[in-house]
């Protein structure tokens, strides 16, 4: 027992007779196809059915699986309080779920539950299983703002519990398309918008998950989809599975587009590992980034090694002898397209050698600047890093001993204290220099502060 089938699916209320009121006729393949879902379900009776739909209680970096013992909802919102359903969910499972998902260090769970009534994106195709069949009890799963690799890793969990309990289970990746079809749509015309519904039609109706990590955050906001996330959790769920795909059907007459496709489990096939093939071919084309300066290179790998496994990786061997004696303070600064992603660093040295103190500030500037959201890992051949190595630092009496291009600076006042490196772009006077180091120290502007001067050694990808 385990996974049996997995379907992707949209959510459009309209289809729902008592919604549509005559209107879901123009999406009568969407449907069909959907009628015949239900009835291969009915005839499958899982035991569990697990929906993952991003209108359920959603966050950035959690990944909520409803809790208690069932849910009643309605179509209210959509004109029709009579078309209603009520649902139990399978409290073991979603227990189990849970703890495998703490076993793998993947913030999931069922805290902060926002909305208990059931949402539209879970309803949908509810609606059309329960034509056929009710014997079954329901988990409830909202995406997250997290990276694909961490919606893959939650599909993987799915499956893991599934086999552990021998539940005969079935899976429904609930999600639209686009909704930038049309000018007359819910969001007009993007040419994305067109373009991404043909490539997800392609990539889910033969079953190819890899390419699903393939699409940019950017690209897929422009074409204004909201199921991508829930399909990379079926292809978790899916992992190591020899499946047998199936397109039933795509249309998109209001602008928004709907496709549904099946996937019936054949056996295990460790061939289909795509998050680990991902990972791979991901390493691969990130080597070639990795030439030139030492310093450059060990903050980048370590960045790479830290966001794909979670670990901070050992020193290597073979760097420049100095990284392995020489002390130091460093700041390591990581820009995506050209803007600033992320930058910590040390004043005076922390660690027993500069290698140290690279790889240290380089993971604190992947995940821990406080200004911006951890690195995810599709970010990551998009990214530049520089390293500085810090001089010593000394006292300045006059503003006239600074310049903004060799020497960068440092403010004090009491316990606050604020850096600024130099030859930053944008900062081309030494009183705009001062200013956002007191900015940077909470010290405001008017405040007199005693300043101190060092250089740098930039080593730049």
């Amino acid at each position: 027992m385990g996974i049996t089938t997995a379907y992707m699916v949209p959510h459009p209320p309209i289809i729902v007779p008592g919604v549509g009121k005559g209107e879901e006729k123009k999406i009568q393949s969407t449907i069909d196809a959907y009628l015949e879902l239900g009835r291969r379900i009915g005839e499958e009776k899982p035991d569990t059915i697990v929906v993952i739909s991003p209108h359920q209680t959603m966050y950035a970096d959690y990944f909520h699986i409803s809790p208690k013992e069932g849910a009643k909802g309605d179509f209210s919102r959509f004109g029709a309080p009579q078309e209603k359903m009520e649902v139990s969910y399978d409290t073991e499972f979603v227990k189990t779920l849970s703890g495998v998902a703490e076993e793998k260090n993947l913030p999931a769970g069922t805290l902060g539950e926002k909305e208990r009534d059931l949402d539209h994106g879970t309803m949908v195709p509810l609606y059309f299983v329960n034509q056929y069949y009710t014997d079954y009890r329901l988990v409830r799963i909202g995406p997250s703002g997290l990276s694909f690799m961490h919606h893959y890793e939650l599909g993987q969990c799915i499956q893991k519990t599934a086999e552990a309990l021998g539940r005969n289970t079935v899976v429904l990746a609930s999600g639209d398309l686009s909704h930038c079809l049309k000018e007359d749509g819910p969001y007009g015309f993007k040419k994305e918008g067109p373009e991404y519904d043909k490539a997800i039609m392609d990539i889910m109706g033969e079953g190819r998950f890899l390419e699903l990590f393939d699409f940019k955050e950017k690209f897929c906001a422009r074409a204004g989809e909201c199921g991508h996330r829930s399909f990379v959790v079926l292809a978790g769920a899916l992992d190591r599975k020899a499946v047998k795909s199936l397109k039933f059907s795509y249309e998109g007459p209001f602008g928004v587009g709907y496709g549904i496709c099946s996937y019936e489990v054949l056996r295990k096939d460790a061939s289909r590992s795509f998050k680990d093939t991902y990972a791979k071919k991901l390493r691969v084309k990130l080597a070639s980034l990795m030439d030139g300066d030492a310093y450059v290179r060990l903050a980048r790998s370590t960045i790479e090694e830290f966001i794909f496994s979670g670990k901070k990786p050992a020193a290597p061997m073979g760097l420049p002898g100095e990284m392995y004696f020489r002390r130091a303070g460093v700041f390591v600064s990581i820009k995506k397209q050209g803007r600033l992603r992320g930058c910590i660093g040390t004043i005076h040295s922390a660690y027993d050698c500069v290698a140290q103190e690279i790889m240290e500030n380089a993971i604190s500037a992947a995940v821990n600047d406080p200004r911006f959201e951890p690195i995810l890992p599709e970010e990551l051949e998009d990214l530049t890093v520089s390293v500085d190595v810090l001089g010593e630092t000394e006292p300045v009496n006059s503003l006239r001993e600074l310049d903004v291009r060799r020497y960068g600076v440092i403010v004090t006042k009491g316990e606050k204290r604020g850096l600024l490196l130099p030859s930053l772009a944008g900062v081309d006077t030494v009183e705009e220099q001062i200013a956002i180091a007191k900015q940077k120290a909470g010290i405001p502007e008017e405040e007199d502060v005693s300043i101190e001067r060092f250089e740098v050694e930039r080593h730049i990808q």
